[in-house]
């Protein structure tokens, strides 16, 4: 099949709304203009904006879309898996909301993993607002040591010694011109045929907000799928309602993740002593940025009171 070419299966796209605005309403519409076959999957959070009031004006009683709505925050996993449930699509693709799909972007993808039977799950090029190419769309897997290289900026050693300082996020390498097979992708934009989604399972639950995206890619490699980054697949990445605003609460989500995802994958691959100092070091970093966002918003009601 030709790349960017129309299917007749029907997509289920899956996306997970916590206080995105007027966001998820775009993310819908760019959705609808780009893919003629297709159900979007809402799973809402309890958010406590006008994300869904925007849903109901723009798109009144459209039988493409339909609606989970979570009493409380359940986490990004646990709604992911929810929509699955209810998708009938024989593919799946979890969106975020404040991302909207460019041209095509949904059929290349379904053309990669068609052209590319081993491969179980396909991501696309994340680009920023001025188009750049997004940090996290095409990955190697964060090991203790990558992050630790990431963490102390020892990625200028990896001209001198490639394979033990380069960095884990691959951005800055030269953008492929077709499909070619990573190790994590972003879960801001993952596209899973239904079939191989009820082979592997769902996401790990036990993760509340990131890097339960980097878990899920492992364990497609680990049954033997791989990962695609599929570079003429455009997806527009806005970021970032909730991060803005609950940075706090983001972080902490993501350092604890982090340490979740080490003490399943590494624990038995480092001493004890090095995963105790790993541990040492991931909250402090998260202590170190809770300070650093405190001390911003103080000043930012300071601002605001002396104006």
């Amino acid at each position: 099949m030709g790349e960017g070419s129309q299917r007749d299966d029907l997509v289920s796209v899956i996306i997970v709304n916590y206080n995105s605005g007027d966001k998820l309403a775009l993310c819908v519409g760019s959705i609808f203009e780009t893919n003629t076959h297709t159900e979007v999957v809402i799973v809402d959070n309890a958010s406590a904006d006008n994300s869904l009031t925007e849903i109901y004006s723009r798109f009144p009683d459209d039988p493409r879309i339909k609606l989970i709505l979570n009493q409380r925050n359940l986490g990004f996993a646990v709604a992911c898996n929810q929509g699955a449930r209810l998708a009938e699509g024989e593919y799946l693709l979890f969106l975020n909301p404040d991302c909207e799909l460019q041209e095509n972007a949904t059929a290349i993808m379904i053309s990669c993993l068609i052209d590319y039977p081993d491969a179980g799950m396909a991501g696309g090029q994340i680009l920023n607002s001025d188009g750049s190419e997004q940090v996290g769309g095409r990955r190697a897997v964060p090991t203790p040591w990558r992050t630790f290289v990431r963490v102390f900026r020892l990625s200028f050693l990896s001209k001198r010694y490639p394979e033990l300082f380069a960095d884990y996020n691959l951005n800055q390498q030269p953008l492929p011109d077709h499909p070619i097979e990573v190790e994590v992708i972003s879960g801001a934009c993952m596209l899973v045929p239904r079939k191989i989604y009820e082979q592997v399972g769902g996401l790990d639950e036990n993760y509340f907000l990131h890097c339960e995206d980097i878990d899920w890619c492992m364990s497609f490699r680990q049954k033997g799928w791989k990962v695609m980054f599929v570079p003429d697949a455009k997806i527009s990445h806005l970021q970032g309602a909730c991060s803005r605003s609950s940075p706090v609460f983001v972080e902490w989500y993501k350092h604890k993740g982090m340490l979740r995802f080490y003490r399943k994958y590494f624990r038995h691959q480092y001493p004890g002593v090095l995963m105790w100092l790993v541990a040492f070091g991931v909250w402090l970093r998260f202590g170190l940025l809770a300070c650093y966002f405190s001390i911003r918003q103080i000043l930012r009601w300071l601002k605001c009171a002396w104006a």
